[in-house]
């Protein structure tokens, strides 16, 4: 038995219709992923595309394990907090209550120029610089007014000679520094920007940060890790817009912009904005109509045949 026009028509347009419907659904979420038990959301990402352009080739998920990566090294990320905008990270050679590193093996913390502006240690984190020599940038500069080493939060070097891995515990503690500083120096990120063991010449470093309005006993109890704040810059109104629209938030890889990843298609704008639609991708409009002329075409050519050959 031989197929209408119209029957093959139909079947051809059916087909079209439900492939570009199940390309589109496959877009809700998929820039949230997961790695061991966090979830990466925006503005993070771990693949191309997808999240805020300032946080790009930042976190990479390594055996299940959520791995971040700046130009002072890779930490190991314990916990994303979207509600307190920041990331609680592990550096492996980082010294703790129990365990003073030194030799300049850890990584500190140095963030790309680009990315200063994004990603921050918080406020209430503070750095405890071990072992810096006399040299070290940290007590030369001004006369008689080198940078203070002081508490942050509660917590600083008086504290942490407290803690059993300094034994004893140094009693160099004068704010005299000149050629015998003190063994640990206790400072805010915001008082040097850079945390570069090499470059202020010291052995080794803890970090600790305070949940506000939490306040422990001692350093036995304080929070060790680097605690960091992190920001997009403008209101998120692209991003509300986006999303409204059944969106999901990214970015243009190679003109790297903000994008707004729609069903199977690229915008500006958002995804009721057809002409915001980015030239990397194809708009469903377009390919409809480019898919409903084809089958006319197919159409006009199968009623010739069937004109000239009515017998089939």
């Amino acid at each position: 038995m031989s197929l209408r026009p119209v029957t093959v028509i139909g079947v051809l347009f059916l087909i079209f219709i439900g492939s570009v419907s199940s390309s589109g659904d496959r877009h809700v979420s998929k820039c949230r992923s997961y790695c061991g038990n966090l979830t990466v959301d925006f503005p993070f990402t771990t693949q191309s595309g997808c999240g805020h352009h300032g946080y790009r080739e930042l976190l990479f998920c390594v055996n299940d394990v959520l791995m971040l990566h700046i130009s002072s090294g890779s930490y190991r990320v314990l916990e994303i907090d979207y509600a307190y905008k920041a990331l609680t990270i592990h550096d492996p050679d980082m010294s703790t209550c129990n365990s003073i590193v030194r030799g300049r093996k850890g990584n500190g913390f140095v963030v790309e120029s680009w990315r200063a502006q994004y990603l921050s240690p918080a406020p209430d984190n503070i750095f405890m610089l071990i072992g810096c020599t006399a040299k070290s940038p940290l007590f030369q500069g001004f006369p008689e007014k080198h940078l203070p080493c002081r508490n942050i939060s509660g917590m600083g070097c008086e504290e942490y000679y407290g803690c059993p891995a300094w034994g004893v515990g140094p009693t160099r503690s004068s704010k005299a520094y000149g050629l015998d500083p003190p063994e640990c120096c206790s400072v805010a990120y915001d008082a040097i920007r850079a945390i570069n063991l090499t470059k202020l010449e010291c052995e080794g470093y803890s970090s600790a940060y305070s949940l506000a309005p939490l306040r422990v006993a001692g350093p036995g109890e304080w929070s060790y890790g680097i605690r960091v704040s992190y920001s997009v810059p403008s209101d998120y109104s692209f991003c509300r817009a986006c999303e409204a629209t059944g969106g999901t938030c990214g970015y243009d890889a190679v003109a790297v912009h903000d994008l707004c990843l729609c069903d199977g298609w690229n915008s500006t704008a958002n995804c009721d904005t057809v002409f915001g639609a980015s030239s990397h991708q194809n708009v469903p409009l377009l390919d409809a109509v480019a898919g409903f002329l084809t089958c006319i075409v197919v159409w006009a050519t199968l009623s010739s045949f069937y004109l000239l050959n009515p017998e089939h």
